[in-house]
């Protein structure tokens, strides 16, 4: 067989994997581990360029997160918060105590979106099973956290 004709047929197959991936895999972004989110949740300061949003019982959460203004989140799972310096500071400490008493830590991760850009951040446990798929228009959609994330440790 032709060189040529071998190498053609191996782009064609290329191209056609490329695509089929593409189509069926989604744009999903991901949590990044991050001192700078642990940092922001410790030290109880509210970005005012977020969205806060809440997952779990309203006293000790089971994830906070702070979303880009220029996102929507799309789940009714998610309660939104209007976080000021002093209620973000009771739910952190009320997470570390639950968290303590469990023997696990929280950590901080950043938000990112298909392309790698940071969206947001995050405050929770580590080792939790999150997906985060971007739909059009700065449109994402966050799955919570299980429900007895703190009971299952």
């Amino acid at each position: 067989m032709n060189m040529n004709i071998i190498i053609a047929l191996c782009i064609i197959v290329l191209t056609a994997l490329t695509f089929a991936v593409w189509i069926s895999g989604g744009r999903y972004g991901e949590l990044r581990p991050s001192q700078e989110a642990t940092g922001a949740y410790t030290s109880f300061r509210v970005d005012p360029e977020k969205n806060y949003y809440s997952s779990g019982p309203d006293f000790y959460p089971n994830a906070l997160m702070g979303i880009d203004k220029a996102w929507t989140v799309e789940s009714d799972l998610w309660k939104k918060r209007e976080l000021t310096d002093a209620s973000i500071r009771e739910l952190v400490l009320n997470m570390q105590s639950k968290a303590m008493e469990q023997m696990a830590s929280l950590h901080g991760f950043d938000v990112v979106d298909d392309k790698g850009w940071k969206i947001g951040d995050w405050y929770s446990i580590l080792g939790l099973n999150i997906t985060i798929k971007v739909t059009e228009g700065k449109r994402v959609a966050i799955t919570t956290p299980p429900i007895e994330i703190y009971s299952q440790r």
